[in-house]
């Protein structure tokens, strides 16, 4: 299997890339701004760029979109640049499978949903309630209907090993291990569930391997809201100074609106792949403080 990776610099995409290599495959990945060892560079917003790597000789059998502008807050207040980030990306990189005649995998959110009745399965009716939310939605909508064989990979809150460290988990860490005081102000009434993104990698890694396409919702055993996310990471670390001031999310007064039970039922995926065995926010800091 060959497969070209856009936006591999990042938490997701960095994981697939290495996981895809290992298991075998011959796996190209991308960065825009940020280039990390072993990924080479591609505009998705300038596909006629002269420095941009060329996919169409690499012949992929298939392309994973992991690029995509995911400032929720700043997404609302510049709308054109979430669209061409999220959608417009999208619709280039959807020119360019048909042009391979490869398949083609997106990664989306549970902000498509509004998070008045999860955590969610696949069939659930969607509601975006964000400029982000809605282009992830655009972005999902236009791939389904226009490559054959997509898959959609739901994911959210996730965290795990990258060369940057910039999600959730991976900053509490940082500041927790170099003894500086974290101050904290997180909703207690906005629930998800977790994914580390290895455990993404390995999904799609066996769902491409297996031909699968449509809508998979990807998560861990964990279900929980930011204050009690924020915890479970602090508990590894006794002598952490903090100040952790839980709120509401009215009283946090975001630009974006957030939806609130969200996060995601993965039966369909467990159904299929009954002994995939998921770790969890526990499972990951255990190896963390072992490395």
């Amino acid at each position: 299997m060959k497969v070209f990776i856009s936006g591999a610099s990042g938490l997701v995409g960095g994981n697939c890339l290495k996981h895809f290599t290992e298991m075998g495959w011959t796996a190209v990945g991308s960065y825009f701004s940020y280039p990390v060892d072993g990924t080479v560079f591609y505009d998705t917003l300038n596909p006629a760029d002269d420095k941009n790597f060329d996919v169409v000789a690499f012949a992929p059998d298939v392309i994973v979109h992991c690029g995509a502008l995911t400032h929720v807050d700043y997404c609302e207040a510049n709308v054109q640049e979430s669209y061409d980030k999220t959608v417009q990306s999208t619709i280039n990189l959807i020119a360019l499978a048909k042009q391979c005649n490869a398949r083609m995998v997106y990664i989306s959110t549970d902000y498509v949903f509004d998070g008045h009745n999860g955590p969610y399965r696949e069939d659930a009716p969607v509601n975006p309630l964000s400029v982000y939310a809605r282009h992830k939605l655009e972005g999902e909508e236009k791939v389904l209907s226009e490559i054959v064989g997509a898959l959609v990979l739901r994911v959210t809150n996730v965290y795990g090993n990258e060369v940057r460290g910039k999600n959730f988990i991976a900053r509490i860490i940082d500041q927790a291990k170099n003894k500086q005081k974290l101050t904290l102000k997180l909703p207690y009434d906005q629930y998800a569930s977790p994914a580390n993104a290895w455990d993404i990698a390995r999904s799609m890694f066996v769902l491409l391997r297996d031909n699968k396409e449509g809508i998979y919702h990807i998560a861990s055993t964990d279900y929980l809201n930011r204050v009690e996310l924020a915890l479970r990471v602090l508990s590894y670390f006794p002598d952490a100074e903090y100040d952790l001031i839980p709120m509401s999310t009215a009283q946090l007064a975001q630009p974006a609106a957030r939806p609130l039970l969200a996060g995601f039922v993965k039966s369909k995926f467990s159904s299929e792949y009954p002994d995939f065995l998921y770790g969890n926010i526990d499972s990951y800091m255990r190896e963390v403080m072992n490395s």
